[in-house]
């Protein structure tokens, strides 16, 4: 096994909110401290961890400056690059570049695409996601597509994650928000939408507004819809938008000669 270069364990004390932590950080090549710009630069095979967040790269810089009230030395942000991999209790990212935004408790991760896993859904933005630490929660933008275990596929131009601890204490994703030309596509039907929700655990996808169910050629539109992503069974209901009534267009069956 291939020796650390260069090792800096607690190179500075992070105060976030009103608990103490620390960020550590390693690399295979070497580790370089510039007082004078107030910047570290960790080269080949990066890791920097944050109590149970592990953040690895190609390359990383974090920038430091003395915090006012402590008058110890804070850092800022970080910034890695190239073969990113985020691991977290929550899930884990891979995407190009990574910039942390340490004050104001704010990762956005960027790649081609970026991608968001956890232990039964995928989801991959082509601009960004956006990950908030102590607000548990994630935000993908841009051609995005999320998938799960069965290859259910939704898809959308944002989507809002939300995690929250299971009943053995594990988190989990426990509700996703989706906004701007959602698609959910089954083995049994396309339904599109103007927004929806997503509920992980119960495998089920709320749809509103402009609802179009295209099963097989036949459709049905209306203003709600919910979708049960394990059966494949979707179900539609009428509104204000639809004047209370749902309507549709059903293929004719060709019969055998």
């Amino acid at each position: 096994m291939q020796k650390l270069a260069y090792i800096i364990l607690a190179l500075i004390g992070l105060t976030s909110l009103a608990q103490a932590q620390y960020i550590t950080l390693d690399a295979e090549k070497e580790v370089t401290w510039d007082s004078k710009a107030q910047k570290m630069t960790a080269i080949g095979n990066a890791v920097a961890k944050k109590q149970d967040m592990t953040v690895r790269a190609d390359r990383m810089e974090a920038y430091y400056a003395k915090n006012d009230t402590t008058g110890k030395n804070t850092i800022t942000e970080v910034h890695a690059y190239d073969n990113i991999v985020m691991t977290s209790p929550k899930a884990n990212a891979y995407g190009d570049t990574l910039d942390y935004d340490v004050i104001n408790d704010k990762i956005i991760l960027k790649g081609r695409p970026a991608k968001l896993k956890t232990d039964k859904e995928e989801i991959t933005a082509k601009d960004n996601i956006t990950y908030y630490p102590s607000q548990e929660k994630a935000v993908a933008l841009g051609d995005i597509e999320a998938t799960d275990k069965e290859n259910n596929k939704i898809f959308s131009q944002k989507m809002i994650a939300f995690f929250k601890k299971d009943q053995a204490g594990n988190m989990v994703m426990d509700k996703v928000e989706i906004y701007d030309n959602v698609k959910i596509v089954t083995k049994d039907a396309t339904v599109t939408a103007d927004k929806g929700l997503y509920l992980p655990k119960m495998a089920v996808v709320k749809l509103f507004d402009n609802v179009l169910i295209d099963q097989q050629g036949n459709k049905l539109k209306g203003d709600f819809a919910e979708t049960n992503l394990n059966t494949g069974k979707s179900r539609i209901l009428a509104g204000q938008t639809s004047k209370g009534r749902v309507s549709g267009i059903f293929k004719e069956q060709k019969k055998d000669k």
